[in-house]
């Protein structure tokens, strides 16, 4: 779900006692009711998040960012990061974010008088940039406050004027944005192998793989059978499993521990393929 021609309809709505999502094409808007909501972030795209309650950890490698009310974050395109949204006290997490797709970074660039463009500014790999508060940033998320409530939609017109006013607000907030807003090449391809023996228990799809490898999906399926004679989707199954008979067989955990741990959904399924490579079943071991 990011930014599209049609930003004026809800294109998700998701509502149980644990959380409430609303996107509008490009702005993301969550509450969470529960003590804490873990998930992995893995965009394409970048993200501006905001917080207006509650707390979010982000775990990038071995760094940890903490944004609590007020603080704001940029989050670079191509990367996974681990993030908990966590309710303080009485205060239920509540947070926004902006994803800014390409052909909105070309098209404001291109409108862009080039002359402003910061001059030698220092190349960084940091993924994560935690920002100093300002007018810009404050008066841009207050803005959008009154779109928590699900009866009132932003317009088309609306949407895309936030999205470029937070353009701005990024770029009034570190020179280092330039270069990377308005870097349009696609990402460097790494390599597969070190990619799914690091994210095998991730759901992802075949077409979350390609973009996180930097490779589009035929690439990516085409570059795959020269590593393997199994599909992708057969290479990661005997992966989980392979990990879970490790850590049953010599780690003497529980089967109900590790089942989710490698990124099987229900036991059930779990131990029907676990079964059927090893001749067992996971409890035997």
């Amino acid at each position: 779900m990011y930014v599209s021609n049609t930003v004026s309809e809800i294109m998700d709505v998701q509502q149980d006692d644990k959380l409430k999502t609303l996107s509008y094409s490009g702005i993301f808007l969550s509450c969470f009711s529960d003590y804490s909501e873990k998930c992995v972030h893995a965009t394409p795209e970048h993200v501006l998040v905001y917080l207006y309650s509650g707390e979010q950890i982000i775990e990038d490698r071995n760094k940890k960012i903490i944004l609590q009310a007020g603080d704001c974050a940029f989050i670079r395109r191509d990367h996974r990061l681990k993030m908990y949204k966590n309710s303080k006290g009485d205060d239920l997490y509540k947070g926004i974010s902006l994803t800014f797709k390409r052909n909105i970074l070309r098209d404001f660039y291109n409108k862009m008088n080039k002359f402003e463009i910061p001059k030698a500014v220092k190349v960084t790999d940091q993924t994560v940039f935690k920002l100093d508060s300002s007018p810009a940033i404050e008066s841009l998320f207050q803005s959008l406050t009154p779109y928590f409530d699900s009866n009132i939609k932003p317009t088309e017109g609306v949407t895309h004027l936030k999205l470029l006013e937070g353009i701005y607000a990024l770029l009034n907030s570190n020179e280092q944005l330039y270069r990377i807003l308005f870097d349009f090449a696609e990402p460097w391809k790494i390599d597969l192998l070190e990619f799914l023996n690091e994210n095998y228990n991730q759901e992802l799809s075949m077409e979350q793989i390609a973009s996180f490898t930097g490779r589009s999906l035929a690439t990516f399926k085409r570059d795959f059978k020269k590593i393997s004679s199994l599909t992708p989707q057969k290479w990661l199954i005997k992966k989980r499993l392979e990990m879970a008979y490790i850590k049953l067989k010599e780690e003497g955990r529980k089967v109900q521990d590790v089942y989710m741990e490698v990124g099987f959904k229900n036991p059930s399924h779990f131990s029907t393929a676990f079964k059927k490579q090893y001749g067992i079943s996971p409890t035997e071991l």
